[in-house]
């Protein structure tokens, strides 16, 4: 027996995408991507706000054509001299030629498309439909007319034919459609000409900041509870909740033995905001994201990097950035006295050797030797860095990880985990699958495209941090940390304190050296995942060129 499937039907508002740029309707359609910004929401405003019109004739109504293979819901119908007329509102301004006001081209489609369908549901012609620009104050009819219903079927050709595509379009040519589009922080189009051609100047399209705060939940105990749009933390001990708005949150991390409700959690799903757990010496243990993922995006991951070749150059940028940072690191920090110099001269030595003998490494094997390698020096060099100001049980002298024996290193293996869950939402953010890396082998459950990206951001987003914060005095040997016989970990207090400085860091703001633009560290973590889903999509030359200045 054959089984057909049918194609789902292409909604209006996608023809309004592919009216505007067919990258972009790639995208949202064929994709899956959303990212509503404030414009969109506006207009959701705008929408609310007209529903109670003042001649009392406004009505929305789903229409669909199976024949035509559309779907949509137009904003209002009112009947004008015996005939129904489909409305559009839109928030902003109309075209302008010299006085006269014009449909912007993907407008005049969505509503082309309105009335071709209400055409469908009533069996009678409808001979116009009408945007209003509520920002100019200004009324456009757009006849249907033959010209209009064969541009229609232009437009649902054209789609059709996206739909089946295996390559997305390229950007659009006309830059001023990117600056106002919702999907440019995820399109990325100004970075991409940017690596088409290295003297082109990029304009800042990508969020310098992050949207909200993150939410961290310390206290065994506590519970996460909902109360209407706000997210309410109850303490154990019978303190007053405290209320987050859930527009002002960017995701949950839950440590140790705090509890979620299960309508907390259906709050978070339902507007986006990741829920992650964490043990309470910091290791990520596991996270909750909206949605099924982008499939689109993850078949081409895996399509990737089942290349060997492929993983091979990514590894060897990857490794190449990391022990570049290092060296400038160690560099930096040694600078001044002759004898400190001297003293750091053979970690940076090893470091140099490593960084010589990548470009002869014939497979990832060689590269992680030689990532181990340079890591001997690092951590000989990172030791030397600590202040002799600094108590002396606070001081470096060996790497012990599971479990970390001194209180150095309990400080920065829980740095490391809070850094590993800011990596995390990166790569779900870019809808990549964090399972499947390029450079790490899946040996614990820790995520490998996780590992891979991390290496990137150890130096500067706690490396620095911790060192800077030792050599500033700010940890108590005794009352941040829990020292036993087999273990060393971070008290309650020192747990808060380090958070609050990983936190601060990711607020930091810092400049591109490639791009050219700064942006804070929190933004920088997703930006680079997008770039790396850039490099199996036709798009390639910017991941891992970010290095320490």
């Amino acid at each position: 027996m054959n089984v057909q499937t049918q194609e789902p039907p292409l909604r209006v508002i996608a023809l309004h995408d592919l009216g505007y740029c067919q990258r972009l309707f790639y995208l949202t359609e064929v994709v899956g991507l959303q990212a509503p910004n404030a414009a969109i929401f506006a207009g959701r405003e705008l929408d609310a706000a007209l529903k109670a019109d003042e001649d009392g004739e406004r009505t929305q109504l789903e229409l669909d054509d199976p024949k035509l293979g559309l779907v949509g819901k137009v904003d209002a119908i009112r009947r004008r001299d015996g005939s129904y007329i489909p409305y559009e509102h839109k928030r902003g301004r109309s075209r302008r030629d010299g006085q006269t006001p014009e449909a912007w081209p993907s407008d005049r489609l969505q509503v082309i498309a309105y009335a071709t369908l209400l055409e469908s549901a009533l069996g009678q012609s409808i001979p116009e439909g009408r945007i209003r620009y509520h920002a100019d104050k200004a009324l456009v009819r757009i006849p249907i007319d033959e010209q209009a219903r064969g541009d229609l079927a232009d437009a649902i050709a054209r789609a059709k034919h996206l739909r089946e595509a295996t390559e997305r379009p390229p950007v659009a040519e006309n830059e001023r459609l990117c600056v106002r589009c919702s999907l440019a922080p995820i399109c990325l189009p100004e970075e991409v000409r940017q690596a088409d051609d290295p003297e082109h100047d990029p304009v800042r399209l990508f969020p310098p900041e992050r949207d909200g705060t993150t939410l961290h939940v310390l206290m065994p105990g506590t519970s996460v509870g909902r109360s209407a749009e706000t997210l309410v933390v109850k303490p154990p001990d019978g303190a007053s909740p405290i209320k987050h708005a859930i527009r002002q949150v960017d995701s949950v991390l839950l440590h140790g033995y705090a509890q979620i409700t299960t309508q907390a959690l259906n709050l978070c799903v339902d507007r986006n905001v990741p829920v992650h757990w964490l043990t309470t010496s910091g290791r990520h243990t596991a996270s909750l994201t909206a949605g099924a993922g982008q499939v689109q995006r993850r078949l081409r991951q895996y399509q990737a990097l089942a290349d060997e070749s492929t993983c091979l150059r990514l590894a060897r940028a990857l490794v190449r950035a990391k022990i570049e940072s290092q060296h400038r690191y160690l560099l930096r920090g040694s600078r001044g006295e002759e004898s400190a110099r001297e003293a750091m001269l053979p970690n940076l030595v090893r470091l140099r050797s490593a960084l010589a003998s990548l470009d002869s490494a014939a497979d990832r094997d060689a590269l992680r030797g030689h990532e181990g390698s340079a890591a001997v020096g690092y951590f000989g060099g990172l030791g030397q860095l600590v202040s002799p100001s600094v108590p002396e049980s606070l001081h470096y002298s060996t790497r012990t990880r599971r479990p970390p024996l001194d209180r150095f290193n309990a400080l920065l293996g829980f740095g490391y985990g809070l850094l590993h869950t800011a990596v995390m939402r990166a790569i779900l953010a870019a809808g990549l699958e964090p399972s499947l890396g390029f450079f790490h082998t899946p040996r614990s459950a820790a995520y490998p495209l996780t590992l891979d990206l991390m290496e990137l951001f150890r130096v500067p987003l706690w490396d620095m941090v911790q060192l800077g914060s030792l050599n500033r005095n700010q940890w108590d040997p005794d009352a941040d940390f829990v020292v036993t016989k087999g273990k060393t970990w971070l008290s309650d207090q020192g747990r808060r304190k380090a958070i609050g400085l990983f936190e601060s860091r990711l607020d930091e703001t810092w400049k591109h050296p490639v791009l050219g633009y700064s942006l804070s560290y929190a933004r920088t973590l997703e930006l680079e995942a997008r770039l790396l889903e850039k490099e199996w999509s036709g798009e390639p030359g910017l991941f891992a060129r970010m290095r320490l200045r």
